[in-house]
């Protein structure tokens, strides 16, 4: 039941993928959500990218802390207006640039974690961050969202 209740809010998911890493995601990712917050629109952001949480310290939030509440955990606020709310394994390592050295249940155990556990509020869109390429990740990612809502996927390409 505490499944649908973090993820009621949301009104509308879009993933962020592409086939290969250095492509831009994190950065299209974080440019979205910057658009739609001046849209006037609340705007979340999840960061599956496990090995590489780069949008912490490009909202420069990465010395945040997450917290627990009652329904699990309150994502980091960005901007003086907190109108942009983030999670990130980044904000769970004691260094932001510690590695991430873990195998696909661990890691898949996390990304589900992050979909039923953060306590996200109300969301205009929540834009979800993927690591480069097609692995566990996406498939736990897409997995765990399924019962929600997707609005769609942004696929980031480069035009070699």
């Amino acid at each position: 039941l505490a499944e649908r209740t973090n993820l009621a809010g949301v009104r509308h998911i879009v993933l962020v993928l592409s086939g290969k890493g250095g492509v831009g995601k994190s950065t299209i990712s974080t440019e979205l959500a910057l658009a739609l917050r001046s849209a006037g629109r609340r705007v979340g952001i999840l960061d599956v990218d496990l090995c590489g949480p780069s949008i912490p310290r490009m909202l420069r939030v990465q010395d945040s802390a997450v917290h627990q509440c009652d329904s699990g955990w309150v994502p980091v606020f960005v901007g003086q207006d907190k109108a942009i709310a983030l999670m990130s394994i980044g904000f769970l390592l004691e260094r932001p640039d510690d590695a991430v050295v873990w195998r696909g249940p661990k890691k898949n155990a996390l990304i589900k974690q992050f979909v039923t556990d953060v306590a996200w509020g109300d969301l205009d869109f929540l834009i979800v961050d993927t690591p480069p390429g097609t692995s566990d990740e996406h498939i736990s990612t897409v997995e765990a969202l399924r019962p929600y809502q997707l609005l769609g996927a942004i696929l980031v390409t480069t035009p070699q």
